[in-house]
């Protein structure tokens, strides 16, 4: 579990980043969070947009990915999700 100052920290990093994965009208899937969980362990830190065709609910949405991920939902600002997961072999980012 992440501390206020952890995600403050964390949103600081994440605000230059693009988003890497979108999730459109078919929703997220196994498959999605298969490819998050990928890219996260590699990234650390990582952004997700739900398309404006998309009918989930992006922090429904965030918060499902983040569980099936193993991951940690930072923050979810307007339809943009960003997910936290400590890298076993890329750490680069050191918490506060």
């Amino acid at each position: 579990m992440l501390t206020g100052k952890q995600k403050r920290f964390l949103r600081s990093q994440a605000h230059h980043l693009n988003p890497i994965f979108q999730v459109g009208k078919g929703g997220a899937n196994d498959n999605l969070v298969r490819h998050v969980a990928e890219a996260i362990e590699v990234r650390e830190l990582i952004k997700v947009s739900v398309l404006n065709n998309s009918t989930e609910d992006p922090k429904e949405v965030g918060q499902w990915i983040a569980d099936e991920a193993g991951a940690e939902l930072v923050q979810v600002i307007g339809k943009t999700i960003v997910l936290y997961k400590e890298s076993k072999e890329n750490k680069t980012i050191e918490l506060p």
